[in-house]
């Protein structure tokens, strides 16, 4: 009997949402394309998912940012390497934020950075540090080799530009912090760093940091794989 009924009730749902009875808001549906000022929900990290394999969508979803407000280059897929082949990938200049040197991304990771900036990293810095974030500096996203540059093991998601790795932040008011020496400080920029690190989990699948392992003492390890691994 109940299985009926939660057959029957789903039934009307689907009804109700093809006559446009219910109308649910683009951020919570999962058929609806993503735009980079949708709210991050639970389906955020879904629909950059499926942009992977959807190149033509991800440049779309990248294009809802003013021109003024990025700066990228869409990339003919190439292999750097013969094991290491590349595709559906931008190189990114800047976006609300400057970068110490573009680098190379997958677009899905790219559209997860500019997310990320838009709905937590400046949010986070005008709260806790009274100024927006003016640079943000890393040591590269592609690399063609394993995990920990292991001999043997799996691929790390640098060897398909799905990971970024931020060592630090400049602040418009001239500030400059780094993982490596402001991870544990117990003021402001400590709260920072901790909430620039829990607000990316919203939109990268994993984030990796010092409470990780020593391997990331001195930098953010922002990747695509998983969901909410969050460390």
């Amino acid at each position: 009997m109940r299985s009926t009924l939660f057959i029957l009730a789903l039934i009307a749902l689907g009804v109700a949402l093809q006559k446009e009875i219910i109308e649910i808001p683009r951020h919570w549906a999962p058929w609806a394309p993503l735009h980079v000022d949708d709210p991050i929900t639970p389906i955020t990290q879904l629909k950059l998912s499926r942009l992977s394999d959807d190149r033509t969508g991800c440049l779309a979803a990248l294009d809802t940012v003013p021109a003024s407000e990025l700066r990228y280059t869409p990339l003919a897929d190439y292999a750097p390497t013969a094991s290491c082949p590349l595709s559906n990938i931008v190189r990114m200049q800047s976006s609300g934020v400057a970068f110490n040197q573009s680098f190379v991304a997958s677009c899905p990771m790219a559209l997860a950075w500019v997310m990320y900036e838009r709905h937590a990293l400046q949010p986070a810095a005008e709260q806790l540090m009274g100024s927006r974030v003016s640079q943000v500096n890393h040591v590269g996203s592609f690399a063609c080799r394993n995990v920990y540059g292991r001999e043997t093991g799996r691929r790390s998601e640098h060897a398909t530009a799905e990971a970024l790795d931020v060592t630090g932040f400049q602040f418009e008011n001239g500030e400059r912090i780094t993982v490596l020496n402001n991870w544990d400080d117990e003021g402001a920029t400590g709260e920072f760093l901790r909430a620039a690190r829990d607000g990316a989990c919203d939109t990268f699948g994993n984030i990796l940091g010092p409470d990780y392992n020593a391997a990331h003492a001195d930098h953010f390890h922002m990747g695509m794989r998983g969901f909410r691994l969050c460390r």
